[in-house]
């Protein structure tokens, strides 16, 4: 056969020779060659040709396809049945192949058979496909043949592995591996893999690649898993094919095992692999996750995978290319966009995954949420939350509620957020539309964290996507400034102002946005609308864009529109909108690059000066409007730098104005024009009548309210007419920024002011005031007013001077300020109605006159129909920090019971009150710099007498009064500028404008700089506490230990604990910079109660920010402390004690001691009885703050705490141990045996707020212990049989008490506790009927039998009303009976029975009653 097979190629090569030879010697035509080769046909006498011919295939030689002249399906059957029926089978199907090989072992005439034959010409038309198979493919799938075949080509296809791709492109090994590709029917699919495997080991790389990824094609399924197992191996070896053999795994049919096998083995290389890699390796990890390891797999992905150093240096690189090869192209372009399409790729397998597979989205959700807030957060995790918030509406809420959770804990900050959107802008700009509606919703919230990220959302989205997303981020925001939403709208504008410095060109192209919230000015407050107007100033006044004069003249159309309206509230917008335009016009512009000598243009100064003008020409007919524009401009001109050539101008015209409306010369001071005694009081310096200056304060207000009487008011001119005095603080402001201004903060130039005095006339009301009439009640009124508005921007002005002589008269001046504050006092409590002109004019304030004098006439009525008792139940509706003595001058929350008691003391008799917080918004603001006197010491006239003693005559120093003053303000500014806007949190139907009146210039910084501030205070804060907390332990010493005692000065002892609250208060609000054993060490000389609470809070917001768990120990020992510390009382009244401090207080200490049941178990079972066994006004010796009358807040607190401490221990299993078991019975026991001291406290003190409590937290106990002691008790009733029926018992009596309880609302017929009744006794069947499924689970069934209760009272009476029940009802001796009977006919598990019987029992007499 080894000669046939040489001869039968020496004949093949033969003839192939002779052709070629003849068609050199014969040269033709290109046609004409194609024609003779096609025509050549192979002849000879082997049997492969000739079985071949018979079956229908016709053999070609040279570059010409075999023919196939019969369907390919009747070929292989007709060589099958010739194969099958020679004579010599089985031995013709070796001389078969040994004549293939003989016939293949030219290249060319291989290479034909493995390229698909061609059909003849005249073949029908009838064939089922056009396409034919080569003639390998044919013979492979015969079955008979294929074997043989099979192990032919793998001997052949050493040959073509080294060699390089033929002239005419196709590669020999590629395609004889491709005639394996979807056999049919694999004859001995196991011997064709192990050829095909040991093929690939040594192949080269590159065909490697290939047969890997044809074995999908090749193999069949029986060999998946041989073939996994095999390409795992072939992984660890070989990390270069690693792409190719995941993509071979994910098609075929693995164990789970194999497959978590290899995907641990990827996951564990992702650190190293190439970017270009990575999109087919993930889908790999992807595809093969289960439901049970997704949120282990996502975990380990998100570890490893760090696309951050993956994807930036890349970008860094190009990004340096193109600096470098600017112009030209380089092969680093490139390398980056291949670098953007693999990441492209990336996410696109990611997105396809989360989008499909749902427990891939809610694993990935929940692997982000698992993140401990110390653990560092990555870019990548933020894109996947931002891509599955894209893809999967289901998932929406899951992930904004992760969101919320991560921003709350600051894992995501808003560097996070930058670089998350520096590195994957281009993925995030597909889901730019899912990313604002993020935003959207994130603005809606109400923690100022989350709203501030949903504005970094849209700042980033503005930042980098395409100009398309920029005007949907405007578009948005301009939304949210529509919307009415004050949060929304602050938010909003603020964005738009970061926008406008981030990218002013890209800004106005979507000018045409911003415009259209000119036409809601009206629903905007006053800090919104400059902000807005100083957004389009920007866009239209700036230097570097020319071009915007169509945003410019609609600005000065809407400002001039707004100025001329004869409506007060439009001309207000107008002032603040062009005195924001002219501060964008006028600003300074030079740098240190053009040496400061940059100025405005003659035009430009034209322009400024023209606007500025309008304006006061147009304010100049209302005072409330001239303040206004005041004021705005005297902001303007501290936060802006305006060119000295307008600031010049303005300073002048300011400085003349100012001087010749308000100042006089103490020598032409008018004697008998007016009805009140014209003098020059509160001057600081001696001078003689004719020298000095005044301000004419009294003429003017007098020739405003009594001009018009006297008839002056026709003879004076229009030219003559006066300014209103209500201008003169505002004026002198602006006046005192100006000069500031011009003179680097030397205030020289107008330090005669500090010391002038005022033409005033004597202000004490003294026994004066009933014989005036109301108007000059009234005049007095308001010419204290302004006199204190005066030295209140007085001191504004000079706070900051540095001489001592100057500081010594701003001390001065804050005397004053706080005597004048006393004597306003008197004359508004006997004029409630009568409520002076506003000092500040803004939108908010237009509605605050009829406001305030509603709420302060109805006060006053209130006070005099009621008396003591109801003054002191409205000061117990005041804050805890509004109790304040009316001796202390106070504008900040004084409560009228404090204030009418410190009369009585002070005075000897009782006078109506006036609270100042009702007139707030007719103050002028102090600013934050004022607080710099706080540096200042504190001198009290008792540590003088008892130290010193010596008496102080003129001591440069801070005293009591004006600290309390002092600090009353900056705790008003810290509460409403430092506390979280939840915390404060606007009530419906109350004006939004309200809230933070007298804050306007305040709320002109942002939080960060008033913290900022206040931070710099708190080293003098703490000389004051300090001082503060040695007066009282002075004094307790003094005392014998009380600091309530006998000998303490009244006066000075309630302004010293108002100056301790606030100052705690202070701290509290500033988030507390000391350290949390400093503030402890203050709590034993706290003299009030607010105070105590006020430490407490300030300790806890310490311990937040604290990693010292041992603090928390602390905060219940210290509340502890103080509910056991007697507190010194109001006279007169029951407790000094507000209930809701009270409340917060024992809150406070229930959740933060070691053991709950213990700590109530002490308070009900110690202090109560000693309660009940003492008088009636008594109090606990134990818990002195515990009273008969503050019973209900301790039995409210405790049994609310007492159900959330329950509730938070997990139910048992029945695979915990047994030492588990025995620990969580136990703490049952202990609960229930407080619960059961509890509910029977209620036969005592059985007042509707107790029984309310009880019935509420009663059914929420009853509940808890149905869902988690009831599974406990399942599983521990045979080895605890003793013990659960013990703890049953218990509770069968709490209940049973529960349902007397239920009895009792119905007999009364109280809507308040009838409303609970229906879900407890839902809840009492519902444990009947578990008790009952509790034994069936333990077999003693037979244990359990109902009976009925009878409905009685609390007293244990019966209710007769209920005749029906008489027949089968028994009274609860009998019901006692009955359960020993039920125990004595069960079995040994019966005992048990008893205590659920006796449930049973009551469960079934209120199912009785409830049919009645």
């Amino acid at each position: 056969m080894v000669s046939k097979r040489r001869l039968s190629k020496s004949e093949g090569n033969e003839s192939l020779t002779e052709d070629a030879s003849n068609a050199r010697k014969q040269p033709l035509s290109k046609r004409t060659r194609k024609s003779h080769v096609y025509n050549e046909v192979e002849e000879n006498d082997s049997a492969f040709v000739k079985l071949l011919k018979a079956s229908g295939i016709i053999l070609k030689t040279g570059e010409s396809q075999n023919q196939l002249a019969v369907d390919q399906i009747v070929f292989q059957k007709k060589l099958f049945q010739t194969l099958r029926k020679h004579p010599s089978y089985p031995k013709i199907i070796e001389e078969f192949i040994h004549g293939l090989e003989s016939y293949i072992e030219d290249q060319d005439i291989f290479r034909n058979c493995l390229l698909s034959c061609e059909r003849l010409q005249d073949e029908e038309a009838s064939m089922s496909t056009s396409y034919s198979k080569s003639l390998i493919k044919l013979l492979l799938g015969i079955d008979i043949l294929q074997p043989a075949i099979i192990k032919t080509l793998f001997e052949k296809l050493p040959e073509f592995l080294f060699e390089s791709t033929n002239s005419d492109g196709i590669n020999m090994p590629r395609l004889i591996i491709s005639q394996l590709k979807w056999l049919d029917r694999v004859v001995d699919s196991k011997d064709l893999t192990t050829k095909i495997m040991q093929l690939i080991s040594i192949a080269p790389v590159y065909l490697q690649h290939d047969f890997i990824t044809s074995l999908p094609e090749i193999i069949g399924d029986s060999q998946h898993a041989d073939v996994g197992k095999e390409l795992s191996d072939l992984l660890t070896e070989n990390t270069s094919l690693t792409v190719p053999i995941l993509d071979v795994l994910s098609s075929l049919q693995l164990d789970p095992q194999l497959l978590s096998k290899v995907r641990q083995l990827v996951i564990s290389k992702l650190s190293s692999v190439k970017l270009d890699d990575l999109p087919v390796i993930i889908k790999f990890i992807l595809h093969s996750i289960t439901a049970t390891d997704a949120l282990e797999v996502i975990s380990e992905l998100r570890e490893k995978l760090d696309l951050q150093h993956c994807i930036l240096p890349s970008q860094l690189q190009a990004s340096q290319s193109k600096l470098k090869n600017k112009g030209r192209t380089s092969s680093s372009g490139n390398q980056e966009n291949s670098s953007k399409d693999c990441v492209f790729l990336l996410f696109d397998v990611i997105k396809s995954a989360v989008r499909y597979e749902k427990t891939i989205s809610e694993a990935w959700i929940k692997a982000i949420e698992c993140i401990a807030p110390e653990s560092e957060h990555k870019t990548f995790d933020l894109v996947m939350l931002l891509i599955i918030y894209s893809t999967n509406t289901q998932t929406k809420k899951y992930i904004e509620r992760v969101l919320r959770n991560k921003i709350r804990s600051d894992c995501f900050q808003e560097q996070l957020l930058h670089s998350t959107f520096y590195i994957h802008y281009l993925v995030l700009k597909d889901v730019c539309p899912s990313i604002l509606s993020l935003a959207q919703n994130l603005l809606h919230s109400l923690d100022q964290s989350i709203i501030l990220f949903g504005s970094f959302l849209y700042k980033y989205a503005f930042k980098f996507f395409d100009t398309y997303c920029q005007q949907e981020v405007i578009a948005a925001l301009v939304t949210h400034i529509c919307s009415g939403n004050e949060a929304e709208v602050d938010i909003a504008l603020d964005v738009l102002l970061e926008l406008v410095v981030l990218n002013l060109s890209a800004m106005r192209l979507n000018a045409v946005f911003v415009k259209g919230i000119l036409d809601y000015l009206d629903k905007l407050s006053p800090r919104q609308i400059r902000k807005l107007f100083y957004i389009l100033s920007t866009m239209a006044f700036s230097k570097q864009h020319e071009g915007s004069s169509h945003i410019q003249d609609d600005m000065h159309l809407v400002v001039r529109k707004q100025l001329s309206s004869t409506i007060f509230k439009y001309k207000l917008i107008g002032i603040i909108g062009a005195v924001t335009m002219a501060g964008i016009m006028a600003a300074d512009r030079s740098s240190s690059l053009t040496q400061g000598k940059a100025d405005l243009t003659n035009e430009q100064y034209t322009q400024v000066t023209s606007l500025l003008q309008l304006v006061h020409s147009c304010s100049k007919q209302s005072p409330q409007a001239s303040v206004l524009y005041y004021d705005e401009f005297a902001n303007m001109i501290q936060g802006a730098k305006l060119a000295p050539k307008a600031l010049e101008w303005v300073g002048q015209t300011i400085f003349n104005d100012f001087q010749d409306a308000f100042v006089v010369d103490l020598c032409a001071i008018p004697k008998d024009d007016y009805q009140f005694p014209v003098k020059a009081l509160y001057g600081l310096e001696e001078y003689n009548s004719q020298d000095g200056i005044a301000i004419n304060l009294l003429p003017l207000l007098f020739s405003q309210d009594f001009a018009e009487d006297e008839g002056r008011m026709a003879s004076q001119e229009p030219d003559n007419k006066l300014v209103s005095p209500l201008c003169l603080a505002p004026c002198f402001r602006l006046l005192r920024h100006c000069v500031e201004r011009q003179h680097n903060g030397n205030l020289e130039e107008i330090d005669g002011l500090l010391d002038c005095p005022i033409l005033l006339t004597d202000l004490e009301p003294g026994g004066r005031q009933e014989s005036m009439s109301v108007k000059e009640r009234s005049f007095m009124c308001s010419l204290v007013y302004l006199t204190l508005n005066w030295f209140r921007e007085v001191v504004n002005a000079f706070c900051q001077q540095t001489l001592p002589e100057m500081k010594g008269k701003v001390l001065t001046r804050l005397k004053h300020i706080v005597e004048l504050q006393r004597i306003l006092e008197k004359y508004l409590s006997g004029m409630p109605d009568c409520i002076p002109l506003l000092a500040i004019f803004h939108l908010e304030t237009l509605d605050i006159t009829s406001r305030t004098s509603t709420a302060v006439s109805a006060k006053i009525k209130k006070q005099e129909m009621t008396g003591g008792r109801k003054r002191k139940a409205g000061g117990n509706k005041t804050s805890s920090h509004d109790t304040l003595s009316k001796e202390d001058g106070s504008e900040c929350d004084p409560t009228p019971s404090n204030q009418g008691q410190l009369e009585k003391e002070f005075k000897g008799k009782e006078e109506k009150t006036v609270s100042l917080q009702d007139y707030r918004c007719l103050f002028r603001e102090l600013d934050m710099e004022v607080f710099s006197i706080l540096h200042c010491g504190l001198v009290t006239k008792f540590i003088l007498d008892t130290e010193m003693h010596t008496k102080v005559a003129e001591v440069v120093q801070l005293q009591p009064p004006e600290l309390l003053f002092l600090l009353e303000d900056l705790s008003y500014k810290v509460e409403n500028m430092l506390t979280p806007s939840v915390a404060r949190r606007v009530l419906f139907l109350k004006s939004k404008g309200s809230q933070n009146i007298g804050l306007s210039n305040l709320q002109q910084r942002s939080s960060q700089e008033v913290a900022h501030c206040i931070v710099q205070l708190l080293t003098p804060m703490c000389n004051h506490l300090e001082n503060i907390n040695n007066y009282f332990q002075c004094l307790a010493a003094e005392n014998h230990g009380i600091i309530g005692g006998p000998g303490m000065q009244v006066q000075e002892y309630h302004l010293m604990s108002s100056c301790y609250q606030r100052l705690l208060q202070i701290f509290h609000g500033l988030f507390a910079c000391q350290s949390f054993h400093y503030l402890q060490n203050f709590h034993q000389s706290i003299p009030s109660f607010q105070s105590a609470l006020y430490l407490i809070r300030l300790l806890m917001v310490i311990l937040e920010k604290s990693t010292a768990s041992q603090n928390k120990g602390k905060i219940a020992s210290l509340a502890r402390h103080f509910l056991c510390r007697v507190w010194p009382s109001e006279e007169k009244e029951r407790s000094s004690i507000p209930n809701d401090q009270l409340h917060a207080l024992l809150s406070i200490y229930l959740e933060h001691t070691d053991s709950v049941l213990k700590a109530i178990e002490e308070i009900a079972g110690v202090g109560v009885p000693e309660l009940v066994n003492s008088s009636k006004d008594a109090f606990s010796s134990t818990f002195p703050t515990l009273t008969r009358h503050t019973f209900v807040i301790f039995f409210r607190v405790m049994m609310a705490e007492l159900g959330k401490t329950v509730k938070g221990l997990q139910a048992g299993t029945a695979s915990d141990s047994q030492q588990v078991h025995e620990e969580k019975l136990l703490y049952w026991n202990m609960a229930v045996r407080d619960f059961s001291i509890l509910i029977n406290l209620i036969k005592v003190f059985d007042s509707r707020p107790v029984l309310h409590a009880c019935l509420k937290y009663g059914r929420l106990f009853v509940e808890v212990f149905l869902k988690q002691c009831m599974p406990l008790l399942d599983f521990s009733f045979r080895k605890h049989r003793e013990d659960v029926l013990s703890l049953l018992e218990t509770f069968q009596l709490n209940t049973r008490l529960l349902h007397h309880l239920c009895g009792h609302s119905k007999i009364h017929q109280d809507m308040k506790l009838t409303q609970h009744v229906p879900l407890l006794k839902k809840t009492l069947e519902l444990l009947v009927c578990r008790v009952k499924a509790m034994l069936v689970l333990n077999n003693c069934r037979e244990a359990f039998w109902l009976g009925n209760l009878k409905n009685r009272d609390l007293q244990g009476e019966e209710i007769i009303s209920q005749n029906s029940q008489e027949s089968t009802a028994e009274d609860e001796s009998a019901d006692d009976t009955s359960s020993q009977v039920s125990k004595s006919k069960a079995s040994e598990h019966g005992e048990e029975d008893e205590a659920s019987d006796g449930d049973k029992e009551q469960k079934s007499d209120e199912n009785d009653d409830d049919s009645n």
